[in-house]
């Protein structure tokens, strides 16, 4: 039996801007972050570019910065965001 969660995803900065949207809601069987950042990447596009595996992307589950790893559930909020820096 394959397990799907209803996940909201946001998108910030210049990854809102490349994909053109700040949030959306998806239903996904992706069981960790790692799994969902596969999916969208296949979605080609503004995706592949932006959340390819060699750009450097943080992710927040619930707003908890998370590790690629982190296993998502039902109604979880998953954040993309490029590193910030100060100065």
């Amino acid at each position: 039996m394959t397990i799907t969660y209803n996940v909201t995803l946001k998108y910030f900065a210049s990854i809102r801007e490349a994909i053109g949207q700040g949030s959306e809601a998806v239903r996904t069987e992706a069981a960790t972050l790692q799994v969902l950042r596969d999916e969208l990447i296949a979605r080609g596009g503004a995706y592949a570019e932006v959340l390819a595996h060699g750009r450097a992307v943080r992710m927040a589950l619930n707003q908890v910065l998370c590790e690629e790893t982190a296993a998502l559930s039902e109604g979880c909020e998953v954040a993309f965001f490029p590193p910030v820096t100060g100065g």
